[in-house]
């Protein structure tokens, strides 16, 4: 092209020798090249910008302010001085072969790396916005979106090897198979992470916003994000664990999300009465038990079927261990149930018992197995504190005792 040579002619003009005239044009239209790209990109970030600004003011998706917030439309702004350079180049270095060749290569290899932002930052957008989605929320999106990075990254290594060294795809794949293993070795954490990450997500194991307990890691809290290689765990002291993704796969975890999407969160625990404390209950005793009004009916009805028991069996009561009888910790756990039983703060519909577990050397325990309709962590609390306050209270009206380790209060009291 003329127009490109005209720098050339002044140059010879100028008594410039052939060689020094022709380098001299070069470094000119490289100059004027590079000052035309500059303008270019300056203009057209201006132009996409504003236009994909006052674009996603008219629309009612924030999937094109995300675009903007991760610069897609600056990315995309700098193919057009860019393909401008890649066409004009070749007619500037038409007479440097070598050089148009090098200069080609280059500007091929930054263009993989610009398709590659782009990508990157529209998946990044696409990401930002499926999380703010009710139905995607809870989901990995992090780990798809690393995988299908890695996967570009991938590809974009091969052919920038292709332009770089001008082989074929059937030589960077052979290539590729070869140095296998050492990829593998190298990549062995993010491929475990890349399976992990479907198990998890097609299994439904963990979801983000899930409550997990972890102790091999620590992690005692809600999943705040699950990406390729890590899942990050805010624990309820306001730290954050980060656990491998591929340990939800190889190790145990506990997922409270069952008991959140249920009725109603566990109480399940016991006290200890003494051995010792347990004994039969006489008649004259059953009258004051019927005081208690959560078992003047159960005492009444129960009494009638022992009575009528040791009378057709001619049992002799001279003796209290003969046939049956009340026990005063059989009246307690029957109160214990009928109290909780009638506990505003109880799910009727789930599991409810009081139930006397193994005796052991520290005493009988007495264990109470329900569940709380509030399922929040500080009222759950406060509903089984205020259940026990209650129990321990109660215990001294039926005669029994709980069982504590000697301390300077209840030791006894030996002479010197």
């Amino acid at each position: 092209m003329e127009l490109l040579d005209w720098s050339y002619n002044i140059f010879k003009d100028l008594d410039f020798s052939d060689t020094a005239a022709l380098y001299s044009n070069l470094v000119v239209n490289l100059v004027c090249v590079a000052a035309i790209a500059y303008i270019l990109d300056f203009l057209s970030k201006k132009i996409l910008i504003v236009a994909f600004e006052s674009f996603a003011k008219k629309t009612k998706t924030s999937f094109d302010d995300f675009l903007i917030a991760n610069k897609t439309s600056k990315y995309i702004a700098h193919l057009i001085p860019l393909l401008f350079i890649y066409y004009i180049i070749p007619l500037v270095l038409k007479d440097f072969l070598n050089g148009e060749i090098l200069f080609e290569k280059g500007v091929s290899i930054f263009m993989i790396f610009l398709v590659l932002w782009i990508v990157r930052s529209v998946l990044n957008s696409l990401k930002d916005y499926l999380k703010i989605q009710p139905n995607y929320s809870d989901k990995p999106i992090d780990s798809y979106i690393q995988v299908v990075m890695i996967v570009l990254w991938i590809f974009a290594s091969i052919a920038i090897i292709m332009t770089l060294f001008s082989i074929n795809f059937i030589g960077i794949v052979g290539t590729f198979g070869a140095v296998s293993a050492v990829v593998i070795l190298i990549f062995k954490d993010t491929i475990l992470g890349f399976v992990a990450s479907i198990q998890v997500s097609v299994n439904d194991l963990v979801r983000i916003g899930d409550w997990i307990t972890m102790e091999k890691y620590g992690a005692d809290g809600d999943v705040i994000e699950i990406n390729l290689a890590t899942v990050k765990v805010r624990n309820f002291d306001n730290t954050t664990t980060t656990v491998p993704t591929y340990s939800l796969i190889s190790d145990s975890f506990k997922n409270w999300r069952g008991m959140v999407n249920s009725g109603g969160r566990r109480i399940k625990r016991h006290i200890l009465i003494k051995a010792n404390s347990v004994r039969f209950v006489n008649n004259d005793e059953i009258e004051n038990f019927k005081k208690i009004q959560l078992l003047s009916s159960y005492i009444d009805h129960r009494q009638s079927d022992i009575e009528k028991y040791n009378t057709n069996n001619d049992i002799d009561k001279t003796i209290q261990v003969n046939g049956r009888n009340l026990t005063n910790l059989g009246l307690f756990r029957k109160y214990i149930s009928e109290y909780v039983d009638n506990h505003p703060a109880i799910n009727k519909d789930l599991t409810m018992m009081c139930r006397h577990l193994q005796p052991t050397e520290k005493g009988i325990p007495i264990e109470i197995y329900a569940f709380s309709s509030d399922k929040r962590w500080e009222n759950y609390e406060y509903i089984m504190a205020d259940i026990f306050d209650h129990v321990i209270a109660s215990v001294k009206y039926f005669d029994l005792e709980i069982f504590e380790l000697p301390s300077q209060n209840n030791a006894p009291f030996i002479e010197s």
